[in-house]
């Protein structure tokens, strides 16, 4: 196998590495398109379209099976399974619902069957009952979104002063197909669209964008020691070169976050499942996109 990825002409075998990008693209793209025309596939968490937040003093550590048994005992009492169960608090004794808008006496029925549920003590109220209006939904969605753009922006002026505008936009295209991997993944898995999209979007931004500069400074380097050979060439071998680099960093950096997915709480899970998914993205676009783009629009500039 790895014989044959080094003997493998990442420039010219563009269609096989461009047809894999667009497979794993396609559902996020789909999703993002939709949604500009009303269509949700995504799972929005209350962050985004609003929504309550209950928390509560349980008196003993919150375990997953407890996590499991309060959502069971929420959606049985709602009618509205929450989008998540988590615990809180210094020692993990406190449990936060969120689900989408209950009104104030839904919310007393929640708090009375999980309190008769675990024999909690009489005395005991709700430490937290809030409420996420939809239009502050609406205003992360856009602040999202400007999040993203800007970070894209940025690194397009910082690429194409350190290098050239080219191999700037074939580097942001590198970008736009890890989030867009990442959009795929909330839409196939269902994972709650909440605010730990945009530290996973932009955690992956930084990422991608060091590998791909890691190829491209290397590419420059080469071009310079073989100014007749052509561009195709020079960043094949540039990729060859800089293969075991990008594939050890990959690995290093997924170890911990593996771990967080195994051993981590739902909301950690729900973090650390799109972080993996874009660092692996982010390896193979800058390994299999971000070249072979820059060499295809240098042929173009030629032409």
């Amino acid at each position: 196998m790895v014989k044959k990825l080094r003997a493998f002409n990442f420039v010219k075998g563009y269609k096989i590495t461009f047809t894999i990008a667009a497979v794993f693209i396609a559902a996020g793209l789909i999703g993002l398109i939709l949604s500009i025309f009303g269509v949700n596939m995504f799972n929005f968490d209350i962050d985004f379209v609003g929504g309550t937040t209950m928390q509560f003093e349980m008196h003993q550590t919150v375990t997953s099976a407890i996590s499991s048994d309060v959502a069971k005992i929420t959606k049985d009492t709602s009618g509205i399974a929450p989008s998540s169960v988590t615990k809180a608090g210094d020692s993990g004794t406190q449990v936060v619902i969120r689900t989408k808008e209950l009104d104030s006496e839904t919310r007393d029925k929640v708090f009375a069957a999980v309190k008769a549920a675990y024999k909690l003590p009489d005395t005991d109220t709700p430490i937290k009952s809030d409420y996420v209006s939809a239009s502050v939904g609406n205003d992360l969605k856009k602040s999202a979104v400007v999040a993203s753009l800007l970070a894209v922006l940025l690194i397009l002026v910082y690429i194409t002063i350190r290098f050239e505008f080219r191999s700037g936009v074939a580097a942001v295209c590198a970008l736009l197909h890890d989030l867009l991997t990442m959009l795929s993944m909330y839409v196939i898995f269902r994972i709650p669209f909440n605010m730990n999209f945009i530290a996973a979007a932009l955690t992956i931004l930084g990422y991608s964008i060091n590998a791909t500069i890691v190829v491209f400074d290397r590419v420059r380097e080469n071009k310079k020691l073989n100014p007749k050979t052509p561009f195709g060439d020079v960043v094949n071998m540039s990729i060859h070169q800089t293969m075991s680099r990008s594939i050890n960093t990959t690995l290093t950096t997924l170890f911990p976050i593996v771990l967080l997915l195994i051993l981590g709480v739902s909301s950690i899970r729900n973090f650390a499942i799109p972080v993996t998914v874009g660092v692996i993205c982010g390896c193979f676009s800058s390994v299999c996109i971000s070249g072979p783009l820059w060499t295809m629009m240098e042929a173009k500039k030629k032409a």
